[in-house]
């Protein structure tokens, strides 16, 4: 069940110990079927990791991966982020890679890119079929684990004026994947040319990105 956080520990303690700098740690973005855009935001995550790397001395690879649902690749990244605005299909055996791969340690972060909701609710079923996604409170240690954000997701564009939520799917006492909604999170963390976006705005979309992949590697 640790396994993949195992390997991420030893990563950082070798880096650590050596003092090399190369990068220890990949993280990647999610490849699925069904016709949805998965590649949006290709500012994002490089932006996200220079962000950790920077501010909280990270160990992660400056370039981010792309792997698909059913590839064993999966198995190897501690933090996996999955965007888009529309269709997801997940086949049986992909939903089963997925669910191995969260059981065994491994954390997905999706974010809902507007239009990805009602899809990515149904495929999550294929993967844990007795699990619903919840809404974590503000007290939850994701919203604190770096960076303090007492009222819960910050919210970076606006569509439907809803208020910005952040749910997760839980097994057996174990946040497994995190799914923020009516933010746009991974939007504040693409180059400030994509959106101008004020950088105060961006900043607290690093700030809560630098959250998950601090409790995804569990560094708390």
């Amino acid at each position: 069940m640790v396994f993949i956080r195992v390997l991420v520990l030893l990563g950082i303690l070798a880096g650590a110990t050596t003092g090399s700098a190369q990068p220890s740690i990949k993280i990647a973005k999610l490849k699925y079927g069904g016709g949805g855009d998965w590649y949006a935001n290709k500012t994002s995550l490089p932006n996200l990791i220079k962000f950790c790397n920077a501010e909280l001395k990270m160990n992660i690879n400056p370039a981010e991966d792309v792997v698909e649902v059913g590839s064993p690749d999966l198995f190897t990244y501690p933090f996996i982020h999955m965007t888009g605005h529309g269709n997801v299909v997940f086949t049986d055996a992909e939903a089963r890679n997925l669910r191995q791969y969260l059981l065994s340690g491994g954390f997905l972060h999706i974010d809902d890119n507007y239009g990805l909701d009602q899809f990515v609710r149904r495929e999550m079923k294929k993967v844990f079929p007795d699990l619903s996604f919840v809404e974590l409170p503000f007290d939850h240690p994701i919203y604190r684990v770096k960076y303090v954000f007492s009222d819960g997701l910050p919210k970076v564009h606006e569509h439907d004026g809803k208020h910005p939520q952040g749910f997760g799917l839980i097994w057996q006492g174990r946040l497994v994947c995190y799914y923020s909604y009516e933010t746009d999170l991974g939007n504040g963390w693409e180059d400030q040319s994509v959106y101008n976006d004020p950088e105060e705005l961006r900043k607290k979309a690093l700030q809560m990105g630098a959250n998950l992949i601090s409790y995804a590697f569990m560094i708390l």
